[in-house]
């Protein structure tokens, strides 16, 4: 088994409804969406970030708007539609049962192992 391989599908499995959860307080900069994730530790790169974004969009999750910057070029700022939220509240209650069954089949490991410890 490639522990490493795994543990990247496992991230990249839950990126989407993390850019969701984001999104979902409040129009949203793409680097706001980068320093979120990196402060939560899910590093994500911008590289990574705009395909997804796009893909987003496309499924008509996402709407975007341009903002004028005084020190460059415009900013596309990113809200969710209301196919969007909706999305995001399925995706949110999958969460939570697949979070309560994981964290249930993994106390049940510890309780089993510190029964066989002691």
């Amino acid at each position: 088994m490639d522990i490493q391989n795994t543990q990247s599908q496992m991230r990249k499995g839950v990126l989407e409804f993390c850019i969701l959860s984001i999104i979902q307080k409040g129009e949203v900069y793409p680097s706001d969406i980068v320093e979120q994730m990196k402060a939560a530790n899910l590093h994500i790169l911008e590289g990574t970030l705009y395909p997804l974004l796009t893909r987003l969009k496309n499924a008509g999750l996402l709407n975007y708007r341009w903002v004028e910057s005084v020190s460059g070029p415009p900013r596309k700022y990113f809200v969710l539609t209301e196919e969007g939220n909706h999305a995001y509240e399925v995706l949110l209650t999958t969460w939570k049962e697949m979070t309560g069954a994981v964290n249930q089949l993994t106390q049940n490991n510890n309780d089993n192992n510190e029964a066989i410890v002691a």
